[in-house]
């Protein structure tokens, strides 16, 4: 998936839509904290792929910091 959530920050970062960025983080955090309260299922493989999305995510974020301070 994180070709996908690449592609999707990609498109953000060219419409400089930073509000649509922040909620995508937003939401993969509430993901990851949904599935830490899940019990009786092994959800460390899907919680590893969604902090890697965070991270794509976070570097979208400072792409458009670095394209608004220039």
């Amino acid at each position: 998936m994180s070709g996908a959530i690449g592609l999707i920050v990609d498109g953000y970062v060219s419409l400089k839509d930073q509000k649509a960025l922040d909620e995508l983080r937003i939401q993969r955090r509430k993901l990851i904290a949904d599935l830490n309260a899940c019990t009786g299922i092994d959800c460390a493989s899907t919680i590893q792929q969604i902090e890697e999305d965070i991270v794509v995510i976070e570097a979208g974020l400072a792409r458009l910091d670095g394209a608004t301070t220039s």
